[in-house]
């Protein structure tokens, strides 16, 4: 179905792999326009509580590819704007907004828009070689696809300034020790760890998941007492879901819970 990504979905798992590892999995117009398609057919199914996201190959993603039509040096000055607006800011909005848990393998560098499809996920687990660029000032332009949103709220200002003007590797042991990511593995055991957490994730209340990542998400536009709030408002419908139920029977059973994601 798909020619430059890979989706298979089993147990409440969407697995969705960059396909492209002769260019390093770079975008390009076909790749973003199936993306769509299965981010929309996951959003939709009923059935997938958890999206996991990785690469094909040695790399995760390296950004924008500069031989694509959407990008060409070569001819009449480009409308990068309209790229960002048609297809990458649709993408961010689409992983930020899904209602479940993303969870990203980072195989390998992540440079460009590449990391910033890292940092749209919820939680990254990278392999030791893997690897961050923000490469855009390299070409002359300036981080997109939310990654001066992300990188800067992760790391502070210094940092981020910093990655985004010398564009800079940061290795992944790094990037976990200064905060950006949630955990480094070996990378033989990369994909057995992110498959473990995935199908854990999975099994979860899942509504309750999607309001974590809203509340969090969106807590830099709010004051303390709007925040206190909307967590109120959030507990006073969770409260009525059958996973809070369901829950709270596992607890005072002493058994394991067995959530529907509603």
């Amino acid at each position: 179905m798909y020619e430059t990504i890979k989706l298979e979905k089993k147990n409440g798992v969407a697995n969705l792999t960059l396909n492209r590892p002769d260019r390093l999995n770079s975008f390009n117009v076909q790749m973003h326009e199936e993306l769509r398609n299965a981010l929309d057919g996951i959003a939709n199914d009923g059935e997938t509580r958890c999206l996991m996201i990785t690469g094909e190959g040695r790399g995760f993603c390296a950004g924008q590819d500069l031989g694509d039509r959407a990008v060409n040096a070569d001819g009449e000055a480009p409308d990068l704007g309209m790229s960002v607006e048609k297809y990458y800011n649709p993408l961010i909005r689409r992983i930020t907004n899904l209602k479940m848990p993303v969870i990203c393998a980072l195989n390998g560098v992540a440079a460009g828009a590449g990391a910033s499809l890292v940092m749209a996920c919820d939680i990254v687990i990278a392999a030791r070689s893997a690897s961050f660029i923000l490469s855009f000032a390299k070409v002359g332009l300036v981080p997109d696809s939310g990654s001066s949103w992300h990188f800067t709220r992760a790391l502070g200002l210094p940092r981020a300034k910093a990655l985004a003007m010398l564009g800079n590797k940061l290795k992944a042991e790094q990037a976990e020790q200064w905060g950006l990511i949630y955990q480094v593995v070996d990378d033989e055991c990369l994909m057995d760890e992110a498959n473990k957490l995935s199908s854990h994730l999975a099994t979860q209340p899942t509504e309750a998941l999607a309001n974590i990542k809203d509340l969090i998400h969106t807590s830099f536009d709010y004051s303390l007492n709007e925040q206190l709030e909307r967590e109120r408002k959030a507990m006073q419908h969770l409260g009525r879901s059958h996973d809070y139920k369901e829950g709270v029977s596992a607890f005072m059973e002493k058994r394991e819970a067995k959530f529907k994601g509603k």
